[in-house]
């Protein structure tokens, strides 16, 4: 039995399929299929039910799974942990981050970490927080930075780098225009411009009008923070934003303050509270914390 074969076949088991467990090892489709059949030829049990348009797993191989996977695990570890005593960083990190991410440099943030460990292998990915956080307790997701209410989400450690208020932004003569602070109550009737739900600015919106007793009716939905501001000055509804976009834009929009509850917003660095699985990762998590401005030192919360 070769560390190979156990390979192609966890491959093959994760993506349902020979073609793209083949692509996703990079290696010939019939290479796999040759390697999965030796492997059930010296166990001599078929591990897997090709009858269908999907490639499934038999009894014996979801049990052979869980085997297959412990052992390259076990490899895994091993290498590493070679690694890591003698001071040679290898691995992977799987990074991800909110859309329209604006007040966090991530490229010179990858850039100098990849400088440092360049035998460091780096993803990225971008998705709304909901995603992001559900991704790093699933083990995807080494780090992300995420968008985020004033409640931190169970299991996951946070650096926080920008803490601000959101506001809601009008134009000039709209009704609210006038007024320095509302109750999140006077956006009951108003059509409303927001991020997409699963954001952290969204998240904070539609608990505050649940605590009120209302849904938001949101009207437009945007995932960058400025077009949702471009929206609110053409007149299409208020729009929630975060404070420092709506000072950069006070000649265009008016800013109310929300109060009962006040709209607040924070930007995290964010991982698993029992740490990153590798030592890579757990490098990356310390560079980040070490490179990363701390909540204060900088305006804007991005979208997320």
């Amino acid at each position: 039995m070769e560390l190979r074969q156990l390979e192609y076949f966890v491959a093959v088991a994760e993506e349902g399929s020979f073609t793209r467990a083949a692509a996703r090892l990079y290696v010939a489709q019939p290479g796999v299929s040759a390697q999965i059949r030796r492997l059930e030829q010296e166990l001599g049990e078929q591990l897997l039910d090709r009858s269908g348009r999907t490639v499934r797993l038999t009894e014996v191989g979801a049990e052979v799974l869980a085997h297959a996977r412990r052992a390259l695990a076990g490899v895994t570890g091993m290498r590493l942990a070679v690694d890591e005593f003698t001071g040679l960083l290898r691995g992977r990190v799987s990074v991800g981050m909110v859309r329209s991410c604006s007040s966090v440099d991530l490229p010179e943030l990858l850039a100098s970490f990849h400088e440092d460990h360049p035998a460091v292998e780096i993803t990225l990915a971008e998705d709304n927080t909901d995603r992001l956080l559900e991704d790093l307790h699933r083990g995807v997701l080494d780090a992300a930075v995420v968008a985020l209410t004033t409640v931190t989400p169970p299991g996951v450690g946070l650096h926080v780098i920008t803490d601000e208020s959101l506001v809601v932004v009008v134009r000039p003569g709209d009704p609210l225009a006038g007024r320095p602070a509302v109750p999140v109550e006077a956006l009951r009737e108003r059509p409303l411009v927001s991020l997409p739900r699963g954001t952290g600015m969204r998240a904070c919106l539609d608990q505050a009008c649940a605590d009120a007793g209302f849904a938001p009716r949101v009207a437009f939905e945007a995932s960058d923070p400025h077009v949702l501001a471009r929206l609110a000055a053409r007149g299409l509804g208020p729009a929630v934003v975060p404070a420092s976009l709506a000072a950069a834009l006070a000649g265009e929009l008016h800013a109310v303050t929300v109060t009962s509850p006040r709209f607040r917003g924070r930007m995290a660095l964010a991982w698993r509270s029992d740490g990153p699985a590798g030592p890579a990762a757990r490098a990356f998590v310390a560079h980040a914390r070490t490179v990363l401005p701390a909540a204060g030192t900088t305006a804007g919360t991005g979208d997320g």
